[in-house]
């Protein structure tokens, strides 16, 4: 699973110009599921991004989680995270997971990131949104699971 972290002040999706999710401070996570991903790739994803450590402390250093400033999180579904781009000016998704199995898999994300005591605003899968941010800094932050499993930093 690949994520791209925002660290926002506010974010927001709507369907159809209807609002879905809103979020104070915290993190927007764009979320895209590749073919063969599992439970264990969205356990080691959200682990990794429920303690990261991207807020100041009041010296100024980005030393405090989301949970140190009572952030919430909003996860969005994104399966063009997956794009192959090496080839032409077309992308290829291919390496996205088939959504039968992709939205299961963000469903799960979603869930375990809120079992470590996050507020999670959820977009809708497969749907056309309009995202809105106010990015905090800007702190963007891009973690692929693959990458986490191999030991990488």
């Amino acid at each position: 699973m690949k994520a791209v972290i925002q660290r926002v002040t506010s974010a927001s999706v709507s369907v159809g110009g209807e609002p879905v999710s809103h979020i104070g401070r915290g993190f927007l996570i764009l979320l895209g599921a590749e073919k063969g991903d599992c439970e264990d790739d969205a356990k080691i994803l959200s682990k990794k991004i429920a303690g990261l450590r991207v807020f100041r402390d009041p010296d100024g250093k980005m030393n405090l989680s989301a949970a140190d400033v009572g952030g919430e999180m909003l996860v969005i579904s994104n399966f063009t995270l997956c794009a192959d781009c090496s080839h032409g000016n077309r992308p290829s998704f291919f390496g996205a997971e088939a959504p039968e199995l992709a939205e299961p898999l963000y469903d799960f994300f979603c869930r375990d990131l809120a079992s470590y005591g996050y507020r999670v605003g959820k977009g809708v899968f497969g749907a056309d949104m309009a995202v809105s941010i106010e990015n905090e800094g800007p702190v963007t932050i891009v973690i692929d699971s693959a990458d986490l499993k191999k030991g990488k930093r």
